[in-house]
């Protein structure tokens, strides 16, 4: 029996994460997955089967992330990991003038900290340590639309996400010498449990700001998206095709709506101003 080929993805407990490791799974792949709770790892490993290997930790720790790396190492026994799922991330909502100092510094370290965390623990087994290897792995780095058009008051997700898009571009260029490939995935509105918490936004701090009206139509627009968005099983079949096409783009844009993602594309910044000013009610009057 051919031996599974084996991935590494980070923040499977729900959303995209999940259905990647369901999708990979399905496609004959072992996925090491990442969850920050035991009692996930626990429904996970119920719900995966023996193809299934949770990891505990938080993409932030360091020192965590590190052992789990020497770990997935060990149960590889000596054979290559065919790729690094870089998932996991949150999303920080609030208007820059405003938002605590602390929340954005989060959204930077989760979102981009830990991705260079992770690569920088797990590439080795990917083949980027001796340009020998025969069959180096890959990377997907999971990005956004919003890596490269970015909405009013998810300044700090964007930022992280504009960024992801920089960082992966620099690595897929330093690790030409390995043959590792950096691939991006930038999906549109996904129906996933991060849009529900869209809803538990604490709008009320900026109840005195010009920002309030706006803040609570951008609200009513994310819960919308959610119920729109692409079933999150789309993603991991791009994820798998980023993995496994002999030549794949360096990356694939998902979205429920192709037509606004042209338009943004094409668009003026300045025109795409006025439209997103106009439907939050930001222009100011007269």
């Amino acid at each position: 029996m051919t031996q599974r080929r084996s991935v590494v993805v980070t923040g499977v407990s729900t959303g995209i994460g999940w259905a990647t490791a369901q999708v990979l799974i399905a496609k004959g792949f072992h996925v090491f997955g990442s969850v920050r709770k035991a009692a996930d790892a626990q429904r996970l490993r119920g719900a995966f089967g023996a193809a299934f290997t949770p990891m505990v930790f938080d993409v932030t720790d360091e020192v965590a992330v590190r052992a789990a790396a020497r770990k997935v190492e060990t149960d590889l026994k000596g054979a290559p990991l065919a790729g690094l799922v870089n998932n996991a991330g949150i999303a920080v909502a609030g208007p820059l003038l405003y938002l605590a100092i602390d929340e954005f510094r989060q959204q930077l370290d989760v979102n981009l900290t830990g991705v260079v965390i992770a690569t920088q623990a797990f590439a080795p087994l990917l083949g980027a340590q001796s340009p020998t290897i025969q069959t180096p792995g890959r990377i997907v780095n999971i990005s956004s639309v919003g890596g490269q058009n970015a909405n009013p008051f998810m300044g700090p997700y964007c930022a992280t996400k504009f960024g992801l898009e920089g960082l992966s571009e620099s690595l897929r260029r330093e690790l030409l010498p390995f043959g590792v490939d950096v691939v991006i995935i930038a999906p549109g509105a996904v129906a996933t449990p991060i849009w529900d918490k869209a809803e538990a936004v604490d709008v009320a701090r900026y109840a005195n700001t010009v920002y309030a009206p706006a803040l609570e139509r951008m609200r009513a627009f994310m819960l919308s998206l959610g119920k729109s968005g692409l079933p999150p099983e789309t993603i991991g079949e791009a994820v798998h095709l980023a993995l496994t096409t002999p030549k794949p783009k360096t990356r694939y844009v998902l979205s429920p709506d192709p037509f606004q993602v042209f338009m943004t594309g094409i668009l003026p910044k300045r025109t795409l101003d006025r439209i997103v000013g106009k439907r939050l009610g930001l222009l100011p009057e007269g």
